[in-house]
C-alpha cells in the first residue's frame, strides 16, 4: 500500500463531526421512502427526499418491479452494447422520446452515467463546453474527462455566458449545459436567453431535467416543455431516481447525436445495463404521472405553501421557486447542528455544507413531495424556526459558532 495509507489517515474532517456529535451523513432509513419513514424505531418527517411525485411505494410501482423480476429476473448481466438489452428497454426509450418531444432517447444504469457519458464525448479537441458555475458534479465531472475546453460563466447570468460564447471560436462546437431546476437553490434556468444567445453564436444546448421531469412542463414534461423550448433545445437528460421513483438515467435527442453516444459513450458501452425491474418501475411511473396529473398539482400547491410558510417565518430561502426550498445558514457549524436537533424533534432534512458550497452559504435543503399535507409542512416549519431561533440564525440568542 506504500504511503497512500498514511496520507488518506490525515484526512480526518468526518471523524471531527462526529466528535462533535454533529455528523449527518449515512442515517439509516428502516422503511419506505415516504412522506413519514422510520429510524432507529421512530416516526420522522421526510423532508429530505427527492422523490417530487411520492411514487416510490405506489401499489401500481411495487407490482410492475415484481412482473419484471418474474419475466426477467434480476439483471441483465452485461451492457446495453452486447447482451443487456431487453425489450423494455426499447420500449421505455420510445416513451422518453415521446415525453420530453425527441426523436430517439437512450437510457444508461444512473443519471450520473449518462452525463459522465454524454459531455465527455460529444465536443473535441477545438471545441468549448460552457458550463453555468452550480451545475449538477455529474456534469463537471463528464467535462473534465472531455478534450475540450471548459469555461463556466456565473450562476444564471446570461451577460457572463455571452462573454464566455464572444471568446470562443465560430465555427468551433459550443456545447452549453445547464440544469433545468438547480438541485440545491431551486431556481429555473433562464432558458429562453440560453437559447437566444446559443442561435446568437451558433451553439448547442443541453439540458440536465433530473430536477425538472415530474416537476415543471406539461405533464411534467420538463424545462424545455415548461418554456415552450423543446425544438429548440437539442439534448434533454433525466434521472429516474427523483419522480420516476426508480434508478437510471437518459438522454433524448436527435437520431443522429444519439447513434453516435450508443457507439461512443464509454459510460453506456462499459457499464452494465438497468435493470428489468428499473426498468419497468419507470415505466409505470411514466404512466402514473400522465394519468394521475392532480399529483403534479398538489406539489406546486404545497410547494408554494411551505414557501410562504418560511418567508414569512423570516427565512432566507433565495431565489427558489420550485419543491427545493433552500433555507439559507451562512454557518456551516450551525447548519449541522440544526440538522440534528431537527432530527431529534423528528424532521429529516439535509444539510448543504462546504466544500459542496461556500461557507457563507451553507443552507439547509427541504424538498417536498406531492404526497405532503400542508399539516405536515406546518409541523416543520414550527420546528425549523424553533430550532434556529435557537441557534441564533433567526435571532442573536444563540452565540455565535464558527469552526469546531
Amino acid at each position: 500500500m506504500g504511503n497512500l495509507k498514511d496520507k488518506l489517515a490525515q484526512y480526518d474532517a468526518p471523524q471531527r463531526v462526529m466528535q462533535a456529535g454533529i455528523y449527518p451523513y449515512f442515517r439509516a432509513i428502516e422503511s419506505d421512502q415516504d412522506t413519514e419513514v422510520i429510524m432507529n424505531g421512530k416516526k420522522v418527517l421526510m423532508f429530505g427526499s427527492n422523490s417530487y411525485l411520492g411514487l416510490t411505494n405506489h401499489p401500481l410501482i411495487k407490482e410492475a418491479a415484481r412482473k419484471a423480476i418474474e419475466k426477467y429476473g434480476t439483471g441483465c448481466a452485461g451492457s446495453r452494447f452486447l447482451n443487456g438489452t431487453l425489450d423494455i428497454h426499447l420500449e421505455l426509450e420510445e416513451k422518453l422520446a415521446k415525453l420530453v418531444g425527441k426523436e430517439e432517447a437512450l437510457c444508461f444504469s444512473t443519471g450520473f452515467q449518462v452525463n459522465l457519458g454524454v459531455v465527455s464525448v460529444l465536443t473535441g479537441r477545438k471545441d468549448y463546453i460552457l458550463l453555468d458555475e452550480l451545475n449538477h458534479a455529474s456534469i463537471i465531472e463528464g467535462s473534465r474527462l472531455s478534450f475540450s475546453k471548459v469555461l463556466k460563466f456565473a450562476h444564471n447570468d446570461m451577460v457572463s455566458l455571452e462573454k464566455k460564447l464572444k471568446n470562443c471560436e465560430r465555427d468551433s462546437i459550443k456545447l452549453i449545459v445547464v440544469d433545468g431546476i438547480f438541485s440545491m437553490e431551486g431556481d429555473i434556468a433562464k432558458l429562453p436567453e440560453i437559447v437566444q444567445l446559443a442561435e446568437k453564436y451558433n451553439g448547442t444546448v443541453m439540458v440536465d431535467d433530473a430536477h425538472s421531469l415530474g416537476v415543471i412542463g406539461n405533464k411534467g414534461a420538463g424545462t424545455a416543455s415548461h418554456f415552450g423550448l423543446t425544438n429548440e433545445v437539442d439534448l434533454i437528460m433525466g434521472t429516474f431516481s427523483k419522480s420516476f421513483a426508480s434508478q437510471g438515467g437518459f438522454i433524448a435527442s436527435g437520431k443522429e447525436i444519439i447513434n453516435y453516444l450508443k457507439h461512443n459513450s464509454r459510460s453506456l458501452i462499459f457499464s452494465a445495463s438497468m435493470t428489468p425491474p428499473s426498468v419497468a418501475t419507470v415505466l409505470a411511473a411514466i404512466e402514473i404521472m400522465q394519468n394521475e396529473p392532480e399529483r403534479i398539482k398538489n406539489l406546486w400547491e404545497i410547494t408554494n405553501y411551505a414557501l410562504e410558510g418560511f418567508k414569512a417565518n423570516g427565512f432566507n430561502t433565495g431565489k427558489s421557486e420550485t419543491p427545493i426550498i433552500p433555507l439559507f445558514i451562512g454557518n456551516d457549524i450551525k447548519a449541522l447542528m440544526l440538522t440534528k436537533i431537527l432530527l431529534e424533534d423528528g424532521i429529516f432534512v439535509n444539510p448543504v455544507v462546504a466544500p459542496a458550497v461556500p461557507k457563507e452559504d451553507s443552507l439547509i435543503r427541504y424538498s417536498l413531495m406531492a404526497t405532503h399535507t400542508k399539516e405536515q409542512v406546518e409541523i416543520s416549519i414550527e420546528k425549523i424556526t424553533k430550532a434556529a431561533k435557537q441557534l441564533g440564525i433567526l435571532s442573536p440568542e444563540y452565540e455565535e459558532v464558527t469552526s469546531l
